[in-house]
């Protein structure tokens, strides 16, 4: 979808383009939760030679974190998965931002997505908190399993089991679940699943359109 003449935050919705300019065109306080995947800023290149666009630098990193926190309802929550080599720079951008952390979530692997000093067999995120927030009714563990997707859809692809119970723990049915990074749709796909409405950013035309195909097919039946 293009960006020109947003009147209002839309949902159920795929933009393709820069995630700063298009969610600069949200209003203020308009998404409920926030589950993101941003490049890492690692210079990332899967086995298949395949990269990641805009992880080989950092100046997108505090913009759209500013704009994340505008556009987050008060007393909301955001996820960020993160590089943990470069902790520094996204904990810069998120306090500078207005996030406060509450909370660090480890997803535990099977295998090795890379090995040099140590077995690199984890992804990791941070739970961040827009103002004073009430705590979930049912807190859920800070280590999930993360199962490996083959990146089929996308060379960082994340699964969509490990992504419902954050979905489930901090939003309501109906809620809107924004992800400026969304790659392949993973986010957007468990927030669909759990009758959360959806909202999506991809600066990558290929990835967007995959995530589109994702987002627009049938439900399967469980």
């Amino acid at each position: 979808m293009n960006i020109q003449n947003i009147a209002k935050t839309p949902r159920n919705t795929i933009f393709q383009g820069d995630c700063i300019a298009t969610m600069r065109r949200f209003e203020r306080g308009s998404v409920d939760f926030i589950l993101t995947d941003p490049p890492y800023i690692t210079h990332y290149r899967g086995r298949d030679g395949r990269t990641v666009a805009n992880d080989d630098n950092s100046r997108w990193l505090k913009p759209a974190f500013n704009q994340m926190h505008r556009i987050l309802k008060p007393s909301g929550f955001c996820v960020s998965f993160y590089g943990w080599n470069k902790v520094d720079l996204f904990m810069d951008a998120w306090r500078a931002a207005g996030f406060r952390v509450v909370g660090h979530l480890v997803f535990r692997k099977r295998y090795a997505s890379s090995s040099r000093f140590l077995r690199y067999e984890h992804e990791q995120a941070y739970l961040l908190a827009k103002g004073e927030v009430v705590p979930p009714a049912c807190p859920i563990p800070d280590v999930i399993d993360f199962a490996y997707t083959g990146n089929k859809l996308h060379p960082t692809q994340k699964p969509v089991p490990a992504l419902l119970p954050l979905i489930e723990c901090f939003t309501r049915p109906g809620d809107l679940v924004l992800d400026p990074f969304c790659g392949s749709g993973s986010t957007l796909e468990a927030a669909r699943q759990l009758g959360r409405d959806w909202l999506g950013v991809e600066l990558d035309e290929r990835h967007n359109a995959t995530a589109s195909r994702r987002l627009l097919s049938p439900l399967k039946a469980a």
